[in-house]
């Protein structure tokens, strides 16, 4: 008789389990999957046969035999992975714990090529799609498909769809909150372009939160871009309109990194003179700053795991109901916003 060793240097089939328990493949089958009506004494003899022989279901198989592919597409515009990769990455840890796999497609921002990827996903015979891309602002849906579709860190406007977005102006109010509570109160806010929903929201949330504490943000808020260039420029701008500034929260990490290369250039300290606070969490940039920049994370992996589960309750009969759903951001304090004094 061959030895455990040699029988784990071959597959082990269900037919070697049924064999080892002296059941039917049938019953071997319904065993192992948890189906079908047997005595406890079976069940118990077929596992404990699978787990001497360390049988390994095939996924395949399985699936087949189920009706299921156990994978999901994931839909992108994110060409660099910036946002999507975290989203993606949230859904397989959620996704029956590892047991579907994700399929990510990079759309490039083209509706040709993003129908292009959602057919041949739908020829794959996915059992859900979840679409994703770098901006919160409103986008056409990809419409009604056979599968379960679930938006995140982007939105569609059919209110029916289910569409999972970050926090940004409950981030911007985070900062703000915190900015106030190390003793700063002359906030400066540099962030993104005007044009977009993130930038505007990010400015509200901020001027909301300075307003409660009978503030106003120091100088105007300056939208242009999310570059460290505008930082840079930016910060130049700020600190001529408003030379009292003891603090600035910016609408991105990059625009952060690029203000505190210039607050070091025209001699004011980082936390000491000015705190500095960002948005995103993207540690290269982040972790990056000098000095460590405090910024807010929008929990695109949250994001991910939300979508995970929103698919996997739709495959299980379960359905949300469409519309937008905020998650909320939480802040990452770093040396930038340090309280001195």
């Amino acid at each position: 008789m061959a030895s455990p060793s040699e029988r784990t240097a071959k597959t082990v089939t269900i037919r070697d389990v049924a064999a080892a328990a002296q059941v039917s493949i049938g019953t071997a089958s319904k065993a192992l999957n948890g189906r079908g009506r047997m005595r406890a004494e079976t069940r118990d003899r077929v596992l404990t046969a699978a787990r001497r022989l360390s049988f390994r279901p095939n996924p395949l198989a399985q699936g087949l035999l189920a009706g299921r592919t156990y994978t999901v597409g994931l839909v992108t515009g994110d060409s660099f992975g910036r946002f999507s990769i975290p989203v993606m990455l949230g859904a397989e840890d959620a996704l029956d714990a590892g047991q579907i796999s994700v399929f990510m497609c990079d759309t490039r921002d083209d509706p040709i090529r993003e129908r292009h990827y959602v057919e041949r996903l739908l020829a794959r015979r996915v059992e859900a799609i979840i679409v994703t891309g770098r901006r919160t602002e409103p986008r056409p849906g990809i419409g009604r498909l056979p599968v379960p579709v679930v938006y995140a860190m982007t939105q569609s406007t059919d209110e029916g769809d289910v569409s999972l977005v970050p926090d940004d102006e409950g981030g911007a109010a985070l900062a703000a909150r915190h900015l106030l509570a190390t003793g700063r109160t002359h906030v400066g806010h540099i962030t993104g372009p005007r044009r977009f929903q993130a930038a505007r929201r990010r400015a509200q949330g901020l001027t909301a939160a300075l307003a409660e504490a009978g503030l106003r943000p120091a100088g105007e808020v300056l939208f242009g871009q999310w570059s460290e260039e505008w930082g840079r420029q930016a910060a130049d701008v700020l600190l001529h309109a408003a030379p009292d500034v003891d603090a600035v929260f910016c609408g991105s990490d990059q625009i952060a990194r690029g203000v505190a290369e210039t607050l070091r250039e025209r001699g004011r300290r980082v936390p000491d003179d000015v705190a500095l606070v960002g948005f995103d969490n993207w540690e290269p940039m982040a972790l990056g700053c000098r000095p460590p920049l405090t910024t807010v994370d929008m929990n695109l992996g949250e994001i991910g795991r939300l979508a995970a589960r929103h698919i996997m309750d739709a495959i299980d009969g379960r359905p949300a109901a469409g519309g937008v759903t905020v998650v909320p951001a939480s802040l990452v304090i770093r040396e930038s916003t340090r309280r001195t004094g």
